[in-house]
């Protein structure tokens, strides 16, 4: 099963993420960690998310770009958590080399898919960052646009698409087959 769950920042997407991913895995549990830690509020995030996964049996694989790099060293019938779309987006359009890749948002799209259909179960999280009405720069809106694009790319590929809103889940797409699961981890 493919799904696609998004939501604002610190709403729980995570903590959601990792009990579906681990509630539809019959062999190996992978986390793909797409954050690369910018400053002491990442690494601590990023600490939580640990500590939040320990003794879940998460095998961690450090992906920041080129997110099908991931299947090297992956069994594909295992069951993937992929976090987040919106760290692998800003890993890729804006490069550790100071530079700016516009395309960066239909590379990222592309790849995902391809996980997607290669692996047997995955659970993507994505940020929504659509609805705050403010004004920004015209790179800041490229990157809101390229996540856009990448969410609504998943969203058609994917059985299940979720919002995470104050810890609470909207099925948008899958109702049917997010039934059974939701029963099993929650």
């Amino acid at each position: 099963m493919r799904i696609l769950i998004s939501g604002g920042c610190k709403n729980g997407k995570s903590y959601i993420a990792q009990r579906l991913a681990r509630g539809q895995a019959a062999g190996r549990l992978y986390y793909v960690a797409t954050m690369r830690p910018c400053d002491d509020e990442d690494v601590k995030r990023i600490e939580r998310h640990r500590q939040e996964r320990d003794g879940w049996g998460f095998e961690t694989i450090e992906q920041p770009v080129d997110i099908l790099g991931c299947l090297g060293s992956c069994d594909p019938e295992g069951s993937f958590l992929l976090d987040s779309t919106t760290a692998l987006l800003a890993n890729e359009m804006f490069p550790q080399d100071g530079g700016v890749k516009m395309d960066a948002p239909g590379k990222v799209a592309g790849e995902l898919v391809g996980l997607c259909r290669h692996v047997k179960d995955i659970v993507i999280v994505s940020d929504y960052i659509y609805s705050d009405a403010m004004l920004y720069d015209e790179l800041t809106e490229a990157y809101r646009r390229g996540l856009a694009y990448i969410d609504r790319t998943l969203a058609a590929v994917c059985d299940v698409v979720l919002e995470a809103a104050y810890g609470s889940i909207t099925v948008h797409k899958g109702r049917e087959v997010f039934g059974p699961l939701y029963e099993k981890v929650f």
